[in-house]
């Protein structure tokens, strides 16, 4: 691959301490390289970057692009799919469709049209895990991995029950390297069992006793993030609380940091676990990031991202099955529920955030509070919990809110003032810097995953380049980048798209006993709809596959 020079950029580069200095960047064979020693060497192309903004490509390390969950929600949004501008073929590009939940090629190109080159889905089965490395395959200009969900797999609550720890570690490196997986995400631990065994049945507490497990939400916690450590996976365990959207779940997320003991944990989307108030009374409800960030802000094993609620019509598509019940009944829409054999649900249907509504303004104000409130960037994420929360594309939006106090301030004037005496918000006058910027949605997603080519601009780190022309407007800054490279090809030129990638698949492979194998295959063959030798998935359906280690 010829020899790339980005020249005279201002560079934001937190990993090594650089911000907003005038360098170039040097890129070959898709990675960053030190500027040639041989003066007469010269760059097969040169982009002038004088007077724009370069940073290392975006990492969202938090959103739903690929899966069985995600085909189920495009499915039942035709009425979007009418409304929405789809992306036309080109020469280059492939057609696509919009709304709440763009096609796979959309989403690829949409994400690279932001400065995004890679993302990570963040709730998959393992037994469909072959299927979203199909739709990974087809989702352009970004490398992508997945999180394989764990938290109510029958296995593994079998193993913690029983107090055999190296038998869920063995299990967990196992149905990693099986399922072609990158971390461990534990969704409602215990309540997504429950819900399947008994319609609108949920856990409510940590030390609730899961019927027919003889085992807790706590322990599933503990265990599965002590069993991470010991794997030494790049990536810590993957929270999703008890109790999601609930007034009062505070409480149950406090209970979680706590669970773990001092292992490292990522807490998603905490936005929608830090609700005060009793359940079920809007007169009640209110924020408790405070005291939640306070507790994140003293311990330094805790990562959070956000969950950002923007307002409008999105798609709510969860692994968390009774939650996709509950929203159902509270928005009155349709919806789907589906079960994963031994292993996981799924909860889906559509939402809409009204900045009217006492309730979506606080929870628009909660994820606000909780970027401004943790003191140290590096440990908060920005994510919208696409399309949770709302799209990936209103990322913009949240820089602008984050970076000019006086447009926040101007927004508080649009929602339901009553929302003022629960919320600290309009209290807050900090202001993210670009470097800060650069860190959330950047260098530290990239650290928190164990990505260590990725999120920075040094020698040895992935070719992944967005420049962004500065502008007064954040929003507008951040909206439509000049140029995007990815692996040292330019795909965004002058704000189009000029060309796509396939990009790589990004897993892990964690060593295990082999002699495990023999106990495992014995539950399939018992439990299974499925043969133990068809369950694991072939190389051959990953692109360009990366195994990053475990240390």
């Amino acid at each position: 691959m010829s020899l790339l020079k980005i020249a005279g950029g201002t560079l934001y580069d937190p990993t090594h301490g650089v911000d907003g200095e005038v360098r170039d960047v040097w890129i070959e064979h898709g990675v960053v390289v030190p500027p040639p020693s041989d003066p007469k060497v010269r760059p097969a192309r040169t982009i002038d970057a004088r007077g724009l903004v370069v940073m290392p490509g975006g990492v969202d390390m938090h959103c739903h692009i690929a899966g069985p969950k995600v085909n189920l929600a495009r499915r039942m949004r035709p009425e979007e799919k009418r409304e929405a501008e789809p992306v036309y073929r080109t020469e280059k590009l492939r057609s696509g469709t919009m709304g709440s939940v763009p096609s796979t090629f959309a989403t690829g190109y949409k994400y690279a049209g932001l400065g995004y080159t890679t993302a990570f889905d963040a709730a998959v089965p393992p037994l469909s895990a072959r299927h979203a490395h199909e739709e990974f395959a087809d989702t352009p200009c970004l490398d992508k991995g997945f999180y394989v969900l764990v938290g109510n797999n029958h296995y593994i609550m079998n193993s913690i029950a029983a107090g055999e720890p190296e038998r869920l570690q063995g299990f967990l490196a196992w149905l990693l390297g099986a399922a072609k997986g990158y971390a461990c995400k534990v969704v409602n631990p215990g309540g997504v069992e429950v819900w399947k065994g008994q319609r609108g049945g949920n856990v409510h507490g940590l030390d609730e006793v899961i019927d027919g497990f003889d085992v807790t939400p706590r322990a599933i916690v503990r265990e599965t993030a002590a069993a991470v450590d010991r794997l030494k996976l790049p990536h810590s365990v993957h929270i999703h609380c008890n109790n999601l959207g609930v007034p009062g779940n505070w409480t149950t997320t406090l209970a979680s940091m706590e669970a773990l003991e001092g292992h490292r944990g990522h807490l998603t989307h905490i936005q929608f676990h830090s609700y005060g108030g009793g359940e079920g009374d809007e007169n009640t409800f209110n924020s408790k990031v405070q005291p939640l960030a306070e507790y994140v802000n003293t311990h330094k094993n805790l990562t959070v991202d956000v969950g950002q609620v923007l307002f409008g019509k999105t798609t709510s598509m969860t692994g968390d099955g009774p939650l996709g019940y509950y929203l159902s009944n509270v928005y009155r829409t349709k919806w789907i529920s589906a079960d994963t054999e031994q292993e996981a649900g799924c909860g889906i249907a559509p939402i809409e955030y009204k900045n009217k509504s006492l309730i979506h303004t606080l929870q628009w104000a909660i994820g606000l509070e909780w970027y401004l409130l943790v003191e140290d960037p590096w440990r908060v994420v920005m994510s919208t919990d696409h399309p949770n929360g709302g799209s990936f594309l209103a990322y913009p939006q949240i820089i602008r809110l984050l970076m000019d106090r006086q447009y926040r301030r101007d927004m508080l004037k649009t929602v339901n003032e009553s929302f003022r005496d629960r919320s600290v918000l309009a209290d807050l006058d900090r202001e993210y810097t670009l470097n800060e910027i650069a860190i959330i949605t950047r260098a530290g997603p990239a650290r928190i995953l164990g990505l260590t080519n990725k999120g920075h601009l040094g020698v040895g780190a992935d070719g992944d380049v967005a420049i962004y022309t500065p502008h007064e407007n954040k929003e507008t800054m951040f909206a439509l980048p000049r140029y995007v490279i990815k692996s040292g090809r330019i795909l965004v030129e002058e704000g189009d798209l000029r060309e796509s990638h396939d990009g790589r698949s990004l897993h892990v492979a964690p060593a295990y006993d082999p002699g495990l194998e023999a106990d495992i295959a014995k539950w399939f063959e018992q439990y299974y709809s499925i043969r133990f030798r068809n369950y694991p998935v072939d190389p051959s359906y990953l692109t360009d596959p990366l195994t990053v280690a475990c240390k």
